[in-house]
């Protein structure tokens, strides 16, 4: 079956985040890729006319731990299908009093605290290094914050985000570490898909949907997948109509650095780059095996 390969803006998170009003013409695309298969089919659909992509992160079911999924392969499957905007939607626990359970962060930074997960599509016959100062697309997270703002919901604009290998949740002493450090909210999925993302010059911006105040505040609720399915399935409702305002705001040109991410970052000369490693990495690197 022939992908399409125009579908420009591309939704990860909860499966059911492409059931929602004004989505029509949904249908199931599998892919595989050089490196696996990804969480589930993509679900392609029509968004007031423009479509767009989703993929439930853990799979259909929720079936998959962060350390299992293949960010990989999802990035490279929204690649394959012509991606250029991709918005995350990740439950987070909070690391500050002001940020409450039930608030959205649009974060700005990341610190990376995983340790066996695959972070670069490069390696094995090619090396490439690129700018990741800025972890998350400054223009499409702006775009972000704005639509979220038209929500009832307390939305902060700019955050550091630490990610954690899980899959259990901090204990108390780390979550009062990663405070002090000044992170500002604390997950398990978003630093492997940003990396990618940038590897794969998508813009990538993250919708962080607050569910609990982590283990540094004794006198709330201890956190537990009870009270982070319970604040997700509350915050999911919101999290839809801010992706319906969204995407029409997208516009097709990109003003940012992202598209270009790859340019002057490939260290290997292109006439050293194996045949294989060419045709595994063709979507990525197609534009500068030209030059």
């Amino acid at each position: 079956m022939k992908l399409p390969s125009d579908i420009r803006i591309g939704v990860i998170g909860g499966s059911g985040i492409y059931e929602m009003e004004g989505v029509s013409r949904i249908k199931a695309l599998s892919i595989s890729t050089p490196f696996g298969n990804p969480s589930d089919a993509f679900m392609v659909g029509s968004l007031k006319g423009i479509k767009v992509a989703f993929l439930p992160r853990h799979g259909c079911g929720h079936h998959l731990l962060p350390s299992e999924v293949n960010y990989r392969a999802n990035i490279f499957g929204f690649k394959t299908l012509g991606v250029t905007h991709l918005i995350a939607i990740t439950a987070v626990g909070s690391l500050q009093e002001q940020i409450r359970p039930l608030d959205i962060v649009i974060p700005d930074q990341l610190v990376d605290r995983t340790y066996q997960r695959e972070s670069t599509f490069f390696g094995n016959g090619i090396a490439a290094h690129v700018p990741f100062a800025q972890p998350f697309c400054p223009v499409l997270s702006a775009r972000l914050f704005t639509s979220a703002s038209s929500s009832a919901i307390k939305v902060h604009n700019g955050g550091t985000l630490v990610s954690i290998e899980g899959p259990a949740f901090s204990t108390q002493a780390e979550s009062k570490l990663y405070q002090k450090w000044g992170m500002d909210i604390i997950g398990m999925t978003t630093l492997q898909e940003a990396k990618l993302a940038r590897e794969a010059e998508i813009c990538y911006a993250a919708m962080a949907m607050v569910t609990d105040y982590d283990g540094w505040k004794q006198e709330s609720e201890a956190v537990s997948v009870k009270t982070v399915v319970f604040n997700q399935k509350k915050n999911a409702a919101c999290a839809k109509k801010i992706i319906l305002r969204l995407v029409p705001e997208i516009a097709g040109d990109r003003h940012c650095l992202c598209a270009d991410s790859l340019n002057g970052s490939i260290m290997t000369r292109m006439d050293c780059i194996n045949q294989d490693t060419r045709q595994r990495l063709f979507p990525l690197i197609e534009k500068y095996l030209m030059k």
